[in-house]
């Protein structure tokens, strides 16, 4: 029987890994310019989010997993994770929070282009309008930084980064969104997280290895630890669960709650400035979105028209 409760259960979730994920950039970026930098830092998450989802696997019911899926998991990991996260992380680490946590807000435009280009979704005006206003946003963002001399107000090469991040993601929900369903959270993420770090760690582990780790303050391991175990653990485990409830359209909006928490929190730790053009550059990012995120899709189009015949 369905829960009363659940659909406040999903928004709660919802918020709480939005509000998660808005805290990972500023104390993502902490860490990353005291002692540690972008390279260790997607090393820890993927090998962290591996060993932690491995071992909730082994308290919970076994899945079976042919192998022909287990290697579909490492094309997902690649987009999903591998792009994904080494993009985020190391943009971040060059960028500010500020402006990373605007740019992830970007993914469902990346998402409606791929959704018309692979899965033929009907684009409408309202779709192309939302996609023409969010990359002015973009634009508008990245220019910015190309103009900084600060640090604190970004730098283009990382926003161009986080930006790669977002298509990578939206790649992954294009191509895969169908086939991780077959299985559960636990299970998509203990073999998506495994492929991660075999992927990754012959390239990075060298650099790993290099850390001067005397000389790391124990404050920079409390914040890897925060965006190992509730930035990548925990947050994935509240959005998928919220996104089994919520519309996609709902989901969406709670992406505005990122750059919310991640800009308070940047200028109360002074680490990040806000200029009006990053606020322009808000404005017109969350229109953007808003309006690809209304537009009907091909199956709201489908239902309307059986509604009327």
């Amino acid at each position: 029987m369905r829960s009363n409760n659940q659909p406040l259960y999903a928004h709660l979730s919802m918020f709480m890994a939005c509000a998660i994920w808005g805290l990972m950039s500023p104390i993502g970026k902490d860490a990353m310019t005291h002692g540690l930098d972008g390279i260790d830092m997607v090393s820890f998450r993927v090998a962290g989010g591996a060993l932690l989802f491995w071992i909730t696997s082994f308290f919970l019911p076994k899945e079976h997993v042919p192998l022909r899926d287990k290697l579909t998991f490492a094309g997902a990991a690649v987009f999903g994770l591998v792009c994904n996260q080494c993009c985020f992380t190391i943009g971040l680490s060059i960028t500010s929070p500020v402006n990373a946590s605007i740019v992830t807000t970007s993914m469902p435009i990346f998402a409606m282009l791929l959704s018309f280009l692979i899965l033929h979704e009907p684009i409408t005006w309202k779709k192309a309008g939302g996609v023409a206003i969010g990359c002015f946003g973009a634009v508008t963002l990245i220019m910015t930084s190309l103009a900084a001399t600060d640090s604190k107000v970004g730098d283009m090469r990382g926003d161009l980064l986080v930006l790669g991040a977002q298509l990578s993601y939206a790649l992954f929900l294009s191509l895969f969104n169908k086939f991780i369903k077959k299985y559960s959270i636990f299970t998509v993420n203990k073999w998506m997280f495994l492929w991660a770090t075999i992927i990754v760690w012959p390239f990075t582990g060298h650099h790993v290895a290099q850390i001067e780790w005397a000389s790391v303050s124990t404050l920079t391991w409390l914040e890897t630890a925060y965006v190992v175990f509730f930035g990548t653990y925990v947050g994935y485990i509240l959005i998928v669960n919220a996104q089994k409830v919520l519309r996609p359209t709902v989901v969406a909006i709670y992406n505005y709650v990122q750059p919310l928490v991640a800009v308070s929190v940047s200028l109360a730790m002074g680490i990040g400035v806000v200029k009006w053009s990053q606020g322009l550059a808000v404005v017109l990012v969350f229109t953007g979105v808003w309006m690809v995120t209304k537009s009907k899709s091909r199956r709201d189009i489908i239902e309307e028209r059986k509604n009327y015949a």
